[in-house]
């Protein structure tokens, strides 16, 4: 373990805001989005710890459609109501979340937990951070942009409806068209809680306004009908049962007219409003420049990483990391003949020398290939994972307004396992290449987000909120695996007669070393955006990390834990140690902060010895 990696005990106060929380939920005669509620959450005490988990998500849940409908949280009327909705966007919609937060906790601390079950304890042990961290987070909520390049209302709107939102049945298409309808009410509260930020003096730095605005631009830039939002619909509708030529013709027809007299208006007035802020905004790129910035930053650090950790700790791991991984890397390519320029100058031009062409014909191949190297992974997990989600995985391309800005991502499946995991995939220029390919799709698919995510989604033995991420997941946990997993990989010798792969793996784990610096350099050290392109990474991940602070610090310190926990077990236990069994633990324990992590895998090793 890296001498600055040190965790804290449980419990923390710590986790995500409610701005960023992917959740929503009910019972019968549900809340609508945006109305308060007790019902599961304080007015009368469930009779067990497991009853209280499922009243209080439910009503959790009913208040966030949107991400109802990513989880199928519900069955029959109340979800199909739910999917005709979107979660509001408003100050008065935070502030009721945040208030249902301190109601849960309050419930919560009721229990007994000396009563309760191993899976319990640590599902109360969770739900309490979780809980925690947005009460937490409430002193920062102005400081997550409603409109950005990479997670604002402008992203997530179409989002869902090109990636989540089912279109299976007259229903659904029916459900579609609702919630199109709502778009510009979203898009507006979404404006004016922007402009309430800049009164405030809190704005985006001024490329990422002018990034938005491209992004924004572009999605309105085809007439209505070759819009995501109306093609999307018109193709899905496609293989829906029971919807005939005349239904489908009907329902594009009127998303054609939705989008043309709403949509884009709402766009072009959220567009109008971010070129007004223009003026007011700097290039100043880090936390620092807000009122707060460095309380803030270090509650962007602990949330993602579930340590305390410091910026300065952080930045130093990077530097140590970056200068291992590049040794490494430089005798590889010196043993390929690469050896003239710097190990970024070198792989720099490997990636080009294995890119697809950028035209129609390469961005079919480079998705071909991926659906070749996730068919190669699964067989080759065989050996090192005996519990494996039942739900299937797919690559997709992300539509083409989004590829300037956006990363590859991964969508878990829902609930009632009616869509497989997504992994999407931009297909801007600079990412049309095979180097590195592999290793990004392990990371995406398997064995990584694929096997963590959807595992935990059909672990019915975890409590609801925990299948689904509802109260929020923990990026070090998640991120850290799937770091791991690219790790684990190169280990097992995966990339066997394949230097330039190995190299791809190699590329993938300094990515994430300069992170460290390149995370904590903008947002603590008053580093600008040119400096961190300077120290190695692209414009658009840089822009990534000024509007999500921390976040991308939490992959390297996640798998620097994990393989110390892995090389913990393996030690303790010698020949006993199986890493089936060491992967089932980690998998099947969820989505939990690292220092409960360790807990966990200390109990396996326990068990082991004890002949369990």
């Amino acid at each position: 373990m890296h001498p600055n990696l040190r965790f804290r005990a449980l419990p923390l106060a710590l986790g995500l805001s409610a701005a960023l929380l992917a959740g929503c939920g009910g019972t019968s005669a549900p809340p609508r989005a945006g109305e308060t509620t007790t019902a599961a959450a304080g007015a009368e005490q469930p009779g067990s710890v497991s009853a209280f988990f499922a009243s209080f998500t439910d009503t959790w849940m009913q208040r966030q459609p949107s991400a109802s409908t990513g989880s199928r949280f519900f069955e029959g009327e109340l979800q199909a109501r739910l999917d005709r909705e979107l979660t509001p966007q408003t100050r008065e919609f935070h502030d009721e979340t945040v208030a249902l937060a301190r109601e849960g906790l309050a419930q919560l601390a009721r229990f007994d937990r000396a009563a309760m079950s191993d899976t319990e304890r640590v599902s109360a042990e969770l739900m309490q951070w979780l809980l925690e961290g947005i009460v937490e987070g409430a002193e920062f909520r102005d400081y997550s942009f409603p409109l950005q390049q990479m997670s604002g209302v402008n992203v997530g709107l179409p989002n869902l409806m090109t990636v989540i939102h089912p279109l299976a049945s007259v229903q659904d298409a029916d459900n579609y068209i609702a919630r199109l309808g709502q778009f510009e009410q979203r898009m507006g509260e979404a404006v004016e809680r922007a402009e309430d930020m800049a009164a405030k003096g809190i704005l985006p730095p001024r490329f990422i306004l002018d990034q938005t605005i491209a992004q924004m631009q572009h999605f309105i830039s085809t007439p209505p009908a070759q819009n995501p939002l109306v093609t999307t619909l018109d193709d899905k509708l496609g293989d829906a049962d029971g919807v005939d030529d005349a239904q489908r013709a009907g329902f594009v027809a009127e998303a054609t007219r939705i989008v043309g007299e709403q949509v884009y208006p709402a766009w072009e007035r959220a567009i109008a409003m971010l070129d007004g802020q223009r003026a007011q905004a700097t290039d100043d790129a880090g936390a620092w420049r807000l009122p707060g910035g460095d309380a803030y930053y270090r509650h962007q650090l602990r949330r993602f990483t579930s340590t305390d950790l410091t910026p300065e700790q952080i930045h130093q791991i990077g530097l140590d990391e970056v200068a291992r991984i590049e040794g490494e890397m430089d005798a590889i390519l010196r043993s390929l003949g690469r050896t003239e320029g710097s190990v970024r100058d070198r792989v720099t031009q490997l990636s080009r020398d294995l890119a697809y062409s950028d035209d129609d014909a390469g961005r079919a191949a480079i998705m071909a290939d991926i659906d070749t190297m996730i068919v190669d992974a699964k067989a080759r997990s065989e050996a090192l994972f005996d519990i494996v989600p039942k739900s299937d995985v797919i690559a997709r391309p992300y539509p083409e307004y989004r590829w300037a800005a956006a990363a590859a991502s991964y969508t878990a499946p829902p609930l009632d396992g009616s869509r497989p995991g997504v992994f999407q995939m931009p297909l801007r220029p600079n990412r049309l290449t095979k180097f590195g390919l592999r290793t990004l799709t392990y990371h995406e698919t398997v064995p990584g987000h694929h096997f963590q995510i959807a595992l935990s989604v059909e672990n019915t033995e975890l409590p609801k909120f925990r299948q689904t991420r509802a109260l929020g997941g923990i990026s070090a946990f998640s991120e850290g695996w799937a770091l791991y997993s690219e790790r684990l990989a190169a280990e097992e010798g995966w990339y066997e007669g394949d230097p330039e792969g190995l190299l791809g793996q190699l590329d993938a784990e300094l990515f994430r070393a300069r992170r460290l610096v390149v995370d904590t350099g903008l947002h603590a050290m008053r580093w600008t955006r040119q400096q961190a392109i300077d120290y190695g990474i692209p414009p658009s991940e840089v822009d990534r990390y000024v509007v999500m602070p921390g976040q991308a610090t939490s992959y390297k310190i996640g798998q620097l834990e994990i393989i110390r926990l892995r090389d913990k077990a393996r030690d303790a236990l010698g020949e006993r140690f199986d890493p089936r069994q060491f992967h089932n633990r980690v998998l099947l324990t969820g989505v939990v902060p690292l220092p409960l992590l360790e807990r966990e895998v200390d109990a396996y090793i326990a068990e082991v010895r004890a002949g369990g």
